[in-house]
């Protein structure tokens, strides 16, 4: 039977508590840091390591948080979510994403259908409209191929997609399978859509509006200004558009669109990268066999997920030590920092799946909790954060855990040797030296280079970002986000945080404004 406590009822939690936190660098200089680097790392899918040496853990604090691991059930509660359980308590629905990549466990059945038959029967919809696409079986009223594709959506229907698409273009350009360009817009800001608008032949691009409700103020906002813009070019919007909404929205069977691929609720925006949120866009941009891959890449991080021991479990354990430096070390955010240009977006996805999932102050069943959940989460891509926000890393006021990313080859295997070694090496050598930096630092008379180090760091490494390793390292921070939810007793697929400001914007619209509101109305000319 599965007991959903909060995480200081919880005698693991208790014993944790009790541990004396270890001098990271005093542990990671010298041969014993060697070690630690060496001893402290996890495979994950698709032949990532997951190496946690610099974080701020030993055998002790580990055998702890795997007593936590336990105590807290966290196999168990991912087994009931992959079965169908209603899981997300706020809305009373089941949360299904796994299913869109992979079958975990049992058959799910709702609203009277086998669910990963129904998001497959979607992907291969998708497949189907893409070859015709790239074929030329389906083209503009001139009968030339489309050589854009366009999203149109906002929140978890924009940044999870665009960031996969930026990580991968340069991928698919060198591997000759980038299908179509990708553009996106998000922003109800008319700059938005009006500079994207400006730098494409909008007679030869598709564009895909994404609203689950089909009512999202900003996204059909941003296809009437699509579609306007079609009308006054001498083209037929319904020729030009596909939507990917929810069965029982105005945008599904609609006359509108060229065709309509389904979504439902038991997929959150933050989780539907791997849904038709990011199939449609992606499998048009890189074909359909790319997408399958990515898939095929997030289903076998999903299936390590499941390991119930917790050294073997990378996903699992970066949650753990995620909860121990956010609830016993008291630090308030953290840092995610790719060494790849590709990957430049993925901080920004990241904001919204651990910001809008744990960003609470209420366990599952609306009662207040007595310590702090999740963490700020920030980043950019190596080496353009070491000039930008380092420094406060290195020397500010607050000790802020990062998570590194780097791969050993670049992804279009275009080089040049300088001063003896290529730019990859170089930027590989920036990441292990920032590693250490941060760590030990360093101890100067002059205070003002003084390195207090102790500052913990985890990295995950790959030979190549392609399309298995991206669909790995998406499924690895969903599922860290979903055990750290787990651990702290939240409800980690709701979001009710968005919706005060999307109910008072409607109203300042609607000019039914008092107060406070009714000033700022006016002084920005509403």
């Amino acid at each position: 039977m599965i007991n959903w406590k909060n995480m200081d009822m919880l005698e693991a939690y208790k014993q944790l508590e009790a541990l004396k936190p270890i001098d990271l660098a005093a542990e990671m200089s010298g041969e014993q840091g060697a070690q630690r680097v060496r001893n402290y790392s996890v495979k994950m899918a698709e032949g990532l390591d997951f190496n946690y040496g610099a974080r701020p853990v030993n055998d002790e604090i580990l055998a702890a948080l795997a007593k936590l691991a336990d105590e807290a059930q966290l196999t168990e509660k991912f087994a009931a979510l992959y079965n169908g359980e209603v899981i997300n308590t706020g809305e009373k629905r089941r949360v299904l994403h796994h299913l869109t990549r992979s079958q975990l466990g049992g058959a799910v059945v709702a609203d009277g259908v086998d669910k990963r038959v129904f998001y497959t029967e979607q992907q291969e919809k998708i497949a189907q409209l893409a070859k015709k696409v790239h074929s030329g079986e389906i083209t503009n009223a001139a009968g030339e191929k489309f050589t854009t594709v366009v999203q149109i959506g906002i929140g978890g229907s924009d940044l999870g997609p665009r960031a996969i698409y930026l990580a991968l273009e340069n991928w698919a350009k060198f591997n000759g399978t980038l299908k179509m360009n990708a553009e996106f817009i998000s922003n109800v800001d008319p700059d938005d859509a009006a500079g994207v608008l400006s730098k494409i032949d909008v007679a030869h691009s598709l564009f895909v509006l994404v609203s689950k409700s089909g009512t999202t103020l900003e996204t059909l906002t941003n296809e009437s200004f699509v579609k306007d813009a079609l009308e006054k070019a001498g083209l037929d919007p319904a020729k030009h558009m596909l939507a990917v909404t929810s069965e029982n929205s105005p945008l599904a069977k609609n006359s509108g669109y060229l065709a309509a691929f389904f979504m439902d609720d038991y997929i959150g925006g933050r989780y539907s990268s791997t849904s038709a949120v990011g199939g449609a866009v992606l499998s048009l941009a890189f074909g359909p066999e790319v997408f399958a891959k990515f898939l095929a890449g997030a289903a076998e991080a999903d299936e390590l997920a499941k390991n119930p021991d917790v050294k073997s479990n990378a996903a699992m354990l970066d949650a753990l030590i995620g909860v121990y430096e956010r609830n016993i070390l008291g630090y308030p955010s953290t840092a995610v920092l790719p060494y790849s240009q590709a990957m430049s977006r993925f901080p920004a996805h990241l904001q919204q799946l651990d910001m809008e999932s744990n960003g609470k102050t209420v366990n599952r069943f609306g009662e207040p909790v007595d310590y702090v959940t999740g963490p700020v989460i920030f980043g950019e891509p190596g080496t353009n954060g070491q000039h930008s926000f380092y420094q406060l890393l290195h020397q500010g006021s607050d000790i802020i855990p990062l998570q590194f990313m780097g791969f050993k080859n670049s992804q279009m295997a275009t080089d040049v040797v300088i001063e003896g070694s290529t730019s990859q090496q170089k930027l590989s050598a920036n990441v292990a030296a920032q590693i250490v930096a941060f760590a030990c630092g360093k101890k100067d008379d002059n205070r003002n280079k003084y390195f207090a180090g102790g500052r913990p760091s985890s990295i995950i490494i790959g030979e190549k970002l392609d399309p298995r390793t991206m669909g790995a390292i998406l499924a690895h921070f969903e599922n860290k986000v979903m055990f750290q939810g787990f651990v702290w007793n939240l409800n980690s697929f709701d979001q009710e945080g968005v919706q005060l400001g999307k109910v008072l914007a409607k109203k300042v619209l609607a000019h039914d404004t008092d107060g406070a509101l009714k000033v700022y109305s006016e002084l920005l000319n509403i």
